[in-house]
């Protein structure tokens, strides 16, 4: 029987571990067509896709870890940290980056940016009714040089996130949320 809609909702968690297990075969380009039916002001279609191999998993680990480190004193602790952070990487059994295409326009760069996150939910979305978890990474990162070079970003072309993706190892615990009722106003 199909998960349907609510209960995929219901049942996402940012999956912080996965097991060792492959994905099924075609898993990711499923999913990914169900990123491109997000709703696409404009039709702009603004999305790249680059999906991460094991060479390139653990080159990017490679520049996290060696960004971590940096932040510790200690140069011994500071080599644990990038070793961690690149088997970490290379142990995942995929990774998916979101590319967005800029435009010149900025109002179409902001729909097109918001079309990109629509689209990732659906992802997400999608990942859960398989069995399997997600993580959604962003940070200054994704905007670093040595990151998009790594990743074959090319020029007018923006890192929005990386999605982490696998069997869950764990499915974290629902963590408590305000309900929309407490942030809802109505206008007359």
């Amino acid at each position: 029987m199909a998960m349907n809609v609510f209960d995929a909702v219901r049942a996402r968690r940012s999956v912080k571990s996965f097991t060792d297990r492959p994905l099924p075969e075609g898993a990711v380009e499923s999913l990914l067509e169900l990123v491109v039916l997000a709703p696409n002001h404009r039709m702009t279609e603004p999305w790249r896709f680059i999906v991460l191999g094991p060479e390139a998993r653990r080159t990017y680990g490679g520049l996290k870890g060696e960004s971590r480190a940096r932040r510790v004193d200690d140069p011994e602790a500071a080599q644990a940290v990038l070793r961690k952070t690149v088997e970490k990487m290379s142990a995942l059994p995929s990774m998916v980056a979101f590319v967005q295409v800029l435009d010149d326009d900025p109002e179409i760069r902001e729909e097109d940016f918001a079309t990109i996150y629509m689209g990732m939910q659906n992802f997400l979305l999608g990942a859960v009714a398989m069995g399997l978890g997600t993580h959604v990474k962003t940070g200054a990162i994704l905007d670093e040089p040595a990151t998009r070079e790594a990743l074959e970003v090319e020029e007018g072309e923006r890192i929005l996130a990386l999605v982490q993706l696998g069997e869950p190892a764990e499915v974290p615990n629902e963590k408590p949320r305000t309900t929309a009722t407490e942030r809802t106003r109505k206008l007359l």
